[in-house]
């Protein structure tokens, strides 16, 4: 594999993910950890928002970069050329994004056990980014 991408979302599933990494790369592949935050939250008739909002969000995103780096950090002891970013914008659309702008030859993915209700009612990411992908994906279950 030449370009990976692997979508981190910091559930239980994020260790299992890193696993099936380190068991598909070698030292030439260049990896990429993506970690699509989600969007700024529109507030109507508040401009940018309260600012107790702005400031647990920026807090957020803080420690989602900082754990991202703790991934890059625990990957590159392993030998492998790796690059954590960290986006904004809806799931789906943003993981696709980085795929394409990174050039990727594989992407791997977690699926979460939801149930078929909560799928209609509210989707399922990996589902939505699988349909639409052009090329090969690791897929890791919940609970592997």
């Amino acid at each position: 594999m030449k370009t990976i991408v692997v979508a981190i979302d910091f559930s239980p599933i994020t260790p299992h993910l890193l696993l099936a990494l380190e068991a598909v790369a070698n030292p030439e592949s260049k990896v990429y950890l993506v970690h699509v935050a989600a969007p700024e939250p529109d507030f109507v008739g508040f401009g940018v928002g309260p600012q107790y909002i702005r400031d647990d969000r920026a807090l957020e995103l803080r420690e989602e970069h900082k754990q991202l780096g703790n991934y890059k950090t625990h990957l590159h002891k392993k030998g492998l050329n790796v690059e954590a970013l960290l986006v904004s914008g809806p799931t789906v659309q943003t993981i696709l994004n980085e795929v394409e702008k990174l050039h990727a030859d594989l992407l791997i993915i977690g699926r979460k056990g939801h149930s078929k209700l909560y799928e209609v009612v509210l989707g399922s990411v990996c589902k939505d980014v699988l349909h639409k992908l052009t090329i090969p994906a690791l897929l890791i279950p919940e609970g592997s």
